[in-house]
């Protein structure tokens, strides 16, 4: 039976609504978060980009439930040693319910400090050599490292959770989710894609979770869910590598003036019927996921959470 989680958008909402939202999640139901970790959200009108760290720092003070990342770029932005001190705080503080959720990035968050971005094979080197800096460092002890593209020197973790913090890898491809069989502890993935989980799997992955995430809008019809869905996540419709490579909310704006409310219709479970998210979930059940984490687009965030709790998730399980 898949689990099934709640996807806390940092795009989308301030810290404050992002724990008002996790404790909701929990009271509905849900049994594990997932949460966005963004510099910049994808457009202004999303309008938020809270330090995932504090934010999280924060829901381990008013929920119980298990948090991941989905995920983190610990390559370019920050480097892989403070993101292995910020995942280890992040750890203890859910007393060992934390799974840092990784993956390659992408220019709108990490092109901040006027490096050049990387192209993909290159940052598919750099994220192996991130989480080995992050795994040697979780271990305790004392380490230094002098790498292709990184350097430690005498670095040693104090505050540290009795086992070491799970590394899931984020993949969109089939390379990619092949590299994330052999090198992580878990799989990340935002599409119900079948052979995504069977590369994984088929390359080191066999028995280790597997992650999709999803939005929906749960709303008062379909036509106002998809004009909400529009609005506000047209960026998720863009093809191929635009999503990696646009540098600013404002070239997000403009890609997207390309994507029809149609296409997002087509895309997103929108409206009130609850048959519509029973089918979405489930699609990522019959793709062999372990675990699905949903978010609800829009402000309405107490009618999605009763009518997920009352009408969704019931027939989930």
């Amino acid at each position: 039976m898949v689990r099934i989680g709640y996807f806390l958008s940092s795009e989308e909402f301030g810290p404050n609504e992002l724990v008002r939202q996790a404790k909701m999640a929990e009271e509905a139901g849900f049994d594990r978060l997932w949460i966005s970790d963004h510099y910049h959200p994808w457009t202004s009108e999303q309008g938020n980009s809270p330090f995932v760290w504090s934010v999280i720092g924060a829901l381990s003070q008013v929920c119980s439930l298990p948090i991941t990342t989905a995920v983190t770029c610990p390559i370019v932005r920050i480097h892989p040693a403070v993101i292995a001190q910020a995942a280890a705080t992040a750890a203890v503080q859910t007393e060992g319910r934390f799974v840092l959720g990784v993956g390659t990035g992408e220019a709108l968050n990490e092109h901040i400090f006027g490096g050049a971005w990387p192209p993909p094979a290159v940052r598919l080197t750099m994220l192996d050599e991130a989480i080995d800096i992050i795994r040697k460092l979780h271990a305790g002890g004392q380490m230094s490292h002098y790498g292709e593209h990184y350097t430690v020197q005498q670095a040693q973790l104090y505050t540290l959770p009795e086992q070491p913090v799970p590394i899931y890898v984020s993949g969109f491809g089939p390379q990619a989710a092949r590299r994330a069989g052999r090198t992580g502890d878990g799989f990340c993935t935002a599409m119900p894609d079948a052979d995504l989980v069977r590369a994984f799997r088929d390359n080191g992955g066999g028995g280790k979770p597997v992650q999709g995430g999803m939005k929906v809008c749960w709303s008062s019809s379909e036509d106002a869910g998809a004009a909400t869905a529009h609005r506000l996540w047209a960026n998720e419709q863009l093809p191929g590598q635009l999503g990696q490579a646009l540098p600013t909310p404002r070239d997000f704006e403009q890609a997207t003036k390309l994507v029809t409310e149609d296409m997002v219709r087509e895309a997103v479970p929108c409206g009130p019927d609850p048959g519509k998210h029973v089918r979405a979930v489930q699609a990522f059940a019959e793709a062999d996921f372990d675990e699905v984490y949903v978010q609800q687009i829009g402000p309405d965030q107490e009618a999605f959470f009763e009518a997920w709790s009352t009408k969704v998730l019931p027939e989930l399980r």
